[in-house]
């Protein structure tokens, strides 16, 4: 449905260029859920930006149903209904002076749907607050987080999409909301074929939810596969990092240092600074100097673009 190749994103950083996202090919099919993981300032949500058409590839292209996406008006406008984003803070994308019903009905109202009111209603029960009428003249502040987040799930199904793009869609909700949003994205996904690009830094809602995981670090996507595969066998050290901080993980690897300017990527492999491997003398030579390909787009398989992977990195 939605494909990336050789994305590349970048911006102006005190006169130099900062490679926010280097090379991604990245793909979602119908009905599949995707999670794109990785520390904070590793590219993630500028590369959903791109995704959506918020942002514009500085090279490479997005393509939506095998159509390069055009940044034309009313193009973008058809595209954003078919593919909607669900945003991390709902207090903070949600209006404080709009009320429920005015929320959920913003964007019917910009396409031009007919039977606003029950659009609405059917949106709004559709992401679990029922009966639909009783939120309608409700204000944000006085719904829970959970409530809040379900508003924000109900406005991006007002427009019956595809795809839902979601960015840490349960960061900021406690514990025992998460799992009800989690079986909300799931059961949706069953019920209406709605595919999903959860962006998180959460491995373990990636395990409870995806069906294949990417992880990104600094701009590029460094391993990619099933869920299983990747959270039960890891190649890349960074992601053996990621995973070694759950709590039955059997060894905790700390990594040193901070992420590197993306403004000054290494030279070889971009992880070698950090890497665990490289810090114990494995591999040091081809790690600092040989560049590694950006890995292809790919829905089957695993792939890891690492020099001391036990599986061939693609070429």
């Amino acid at each position: 449905m939605l494909e990336a190749t050789e994305v590349a994103v970048e911006f102006a950083s005190r006169g130099r260029r900062a490679r926010a996202v280097d090379g991604v090919n990245l793909s979602i099919g119908a009905g599949e859920i995707v999670a794109l993981v990785g520390e904070s300032g590793c590219g993630k949500t500028t590369l959903a930006r791109t995704l959506l058409g918020l942002e514009r590839p500085t090279s490479g292209q997005v393509s939506y149903d095998g159509t390069p996406l055009s940044y034309t008006g009313r193009r973008l406008r058809a595209f954003r209904r078919q593919v909607q984003l669900v945003l991390q803070d709902p207090m903070g994308s949600l209006n404080p002076r709009q009320t429920v019903y005015e929320a959920v009905a913003e964007g019917p109202r910009i396409h031009g749907l007919p039977d606003e009111e029950e659009v609405v209603a059917s949106a709004l029960s559709r992401a679990g607050l029922r009966p639909p009428e009783r939120f309608f003249l409700r204000y944000p502040h006085e719904l829970s987080g959970g409530q809040r987040q379900r508003v924000v799930i109900a406005g991006a199904l007002a427009l019956s999409p595809k795809l839902l793009i979601a960015d840490e869609p349960v960061a900021s909700l406690d514990a025992s909301v998460r799992g009800e949003i989690l079986a909300l994205l799931l059961r949706l996904r069953d019920e209406l074929g709605l595919a999903a690009l959860v962006v998180t830094h959460d491995l373990g809602l990636a395990w409870n939810i995806a069906d294949r995981v990417a992880v990104m670090y600094l701009g590029r996507i460094v391993e990619s596969g099933s869920t299983e595969e990747v959270l039960t066998n890891p190649q890349h050290p960074y992601t053996q990092a990621l995973l070694s901080v759950l709590p039955e993980s059997p060894q905790r690897i700390v990594l040193s240092g901070e992420p590197p300017d993306p403004t000054r990527i290494p030279t070889g492999c971009r992880f070698h600074p950090r890497c665990q491997l490289v810090a114990a003398g494995k591999g040091a030579d081809a790690c600092h100097t040989t560049p590694l390909p950006v890995l292809p787009p790919t829905t089957t398989g695993s792939e890891v673009a690492c020099h001391l992977a036990q599986v061939p990195t693609p070429r």
